[in-house]
């Protein structure tokens, strides 16, 4: 990791945690307005990024300045933190799950889905691999990370919708190769979990884990993260693997309307959610190696994105309800796999 990168990493931590505690000296002209986005471990870049774009897009559009403020951790945490009085005004997390239990608290919209295209999910991933240069173990899909020898870095399922991504992807690709034999399956997610090396609680834990400490053969996240890393640690020090069959990782997003309405934001905070679907910011999105559905923008990023087979969630496990409360509850299946 070069000297700038560590500079960058933490000016850009440090910016976002001073902003919520306060402890920024107030700029000489206070902004007009205020915006505060709770999100996932690793978006920090990405909205570092996003947030002045669309400061300007605001400004030109409306005539005011806004001030956008990032909270980000394990999205399931960031949810927590919102029923627990912290005042977000959006949410833009990866996990479906975590936008709906908010909407059970009536702190979100409960057609939040049905409120923009794709789901409310203006961008999209799946689940890839992360390996050591030359892929010295051979990992190219999901029955080479049960082998012996190779040692698998990703994050929990419970604290980490990435984690759980990682995991459901495992589970989809085992169902398909074992024709739905639920011995079979059990006994391949027994594998690969015991393979996993450290559970860290959300991905950017999983990412220092695997390259500053430099634990594991193959790190398991968002195909955007993984592009991401290699970029930023060294296009010669790694590969990245696109397995021919994942999972379809959607990036819900919605308005927090308990809080937007009290904050005086809620006009601000649905133009923040429509912006992310403009093709300027689709472009941004892309630029960050996240899968986009604007045809334009498509186009332009074809040869960015491997074709692999997207397995949705819901037609291998039913509803997102059946999925927590029968792999991630406490004594689902994840826990019964986990059992020496």
């Amino acid at each position: 990791m070069t000297f700038l990168s560590v500079l960058r990493r933490g000016a850009i931590a440090s910016a976002a945690t001073a902003a919520l505690t306060g402890s920024i000296a107030s700029p000489a002209l206070a902004a007009d307005r205020e915006l505060l986005n709770s999100s996932y471990d690793i978006a920090r870049e990405l909205f570092a990024t996003i947030n002045p774009e669309f400061v300007d897009w605001w400004q030109e559009k409306h005539g005011e300045s806004v001030e956008i403020k990032q909270s980000h951790g394990g999205s399931s945490k960031q949810a927590r933190a919102i029923m627990q009085g912290l005042k977000a005004d959006v949410v833009t997390y990866n996990q479906v799950t975590d936008v709906n239990v908010l909407a059970e608290a009536g702190l979100v919209a409960e057609d939040w889905q049905q409120q923009y295209p794709n789901n409310a999910s203006p961008y999209y991933s799946t689940t890839a691999f992360l390996v050591r240069e030359g892929n010295p173990k051979g990992i190219d899909s999901w029955d080479d990370l049960v082998a012996d020898d190779v040692e698998i870095v990703f994050p929990n399922p419970k604290t980490s919708g990435n984690g759980r991504y990682t995991y459901l992807a495992a589970w989809g690709y085992a169902d398909r190769a074992f024709d739905g034999d639920e011995d079979r399956i059990r006994d391949f997610m027994k594998r690969f979990l015991g393979n996993v090396k450290v559970f860290d609680t959300g991905g950017r834990g999983a990412t220092t884990t695997f390259v500053e400490r430099g634990i594991g053969d193959v790190l398991i996240s968002f195909e955007s993260e993984v592009n991401n890393i290699r970029k930023e640690y060294g296009q010669d020090d790694y590969d990245v693997v696109v397995p021919p069959v994942s999972i379809l990782a959607e990036f819900p997003v919605a308005v927090v309307e308990e809080y937007a309405e009290r904050n005086g934001t809620r006009e601000l905070a649905y133009g923040y959610l429509d912006y992310l679907y403009t093709e300027e910011a689709q472009r941004l999105l892309a630029g960050f190696n996240y899968r986009v559905n604007d045809d334009n923008v498509q186009a332009e990023f074809a040869d960015q994105f491997p074709e692999t087979e997207l397995l949705r969630v819901e037609d291998v496990f039913g509803s997102w309800g059946e999925v927590m409360d029968t792999h991630f509850s406490s004594g689902g299946v994840l826990d019964q796999l986990q059992r020496r």
